[in-house]
């Protein structure tokens, strides 16, 4: 269902603030035209956190729209409040996405069994599937592989975006999920590692990007052939590393602006423009890898 790259896409805006429409299709089509197998809609990566709901609904709907049912979308409807989230889902249901991913809730810090009877609320208010999403460097709450293998036993709940970069902890889910519940990695830096040792996918940040590379690196991988993996996965590299000097996503704005994807890498507050020297960082891996700069 969810296996492959998966793009974590990122929200065009206008100088003034106001969601870029005509970027969006722009980038959705750069995706569809490059093999993309699908795309998160207003997840972290699509400025979520400042999105109100009226506008995130409508970024999902017309990205659905603009991708014309060629790849599959994902809604970000996560929230660190249960009921939020699951309003937003149930107002999400009926735009033609796929399934929604749905994020450890941020800064109240549940127990493991708060994230249960969260996830499972919010499971039970929809007939879709939902991936979970762990990434404690953000969230600082950490969903452990037991608290996952509990919540796999739901129907509507099908997978995991594991942005942890843990390998180990990759291992301890393996062996507690069912085989059929997918695992697709959250952080780019570790994603071919996390695809040769049985991941499905990955929701990637570099796909922005490098969206045919990544694709092939995980059709490589699913066909068994790590070495290529790898060898695609080192000729992005410096992306996987480059994109987080600050935070993101920043840096994949500013790249997508000067590959002229997009008209403006504006974000909203408390998100702004990157500093000189991170323009000239992620600039130098732009020419290093070949990538035209515009302007």
């Amino acid at each position: 269902m969810f296996k492959g790259s998966f793009v974590a896409l990122v929200t065009p805006m206008n100088p003034d603030g106001e969601v870029d429409y005509v970027g969006l299709k722009k980038l959705v089509e750069f995706h569809v035209e490059n093999g993309t197998h699908g795309l998160v809609s207003v997840g972290t990566t699509g400025e979520s956190a400042t999105l109100p709901f009226e506008e995130h609904i409508e970024v999902v709907k017309k990205t659905v729209e603009y991708a014309k049912n060629a790849i599959p979308v994902i809604a970000g409807s996560g929230a660190n409040s249960t009921s939020e989230a699951i309003f937003l889902s149930k107002q999400l249901a009926n735009t033609g996405i796929a399934g929604f991913l749905s994020v450890v809730p941020y800064y109240n810090k549940p127990q493991q069994k708060g994230m249960v009877a969260h996830f499972e609320a919010i499971a039970d208010a929809t007939d879709l599937p939902v991936l979970l999403y762990n990434v404690p460097g953000r969230t600082v709450a950490d969903m452990l592989p037991e608290t996952v293998a509990e919540l796999a036993k739901h129907k509507n709940i099908v997978g995991l975006k594991d942005a942890t970069g843990d390998m180990e902890r990759l291992k301890q889910t393996q062996a507690l999920v069912p085989d059929d519940f997918l695992l697709l990695s959250g952080d780019d830096l570790t994603s071919c590692e996390f695809l040769c040792n049985g991941g499905h996918g990955v929701i990637s940040v570099t796909a922005n990007i490098v969206p045919a590379e990544m694709a092939k690196m995980c059709e490589s991988a699913a066909a068994g052939d790590f070495a290529e993996a790898k060898r695609i996965d080192q000729s992005v590299a410096a992306f996987h590393e480059a994109l987080f000097i600050e935070p993101n996503p920043v840096l994949p704005k500013w790249v997508l602006y000067k590959m002229g994807l997009i008209d403006s890498a504006f974000l909203r507050l408390p998100l702004i423009l990157p500093e000189l020297q991170s323009k000239k960082v992620i600039e130098d891996v732009m020419r290093a890898t070949g990538i035209t700069i515009n302007g």
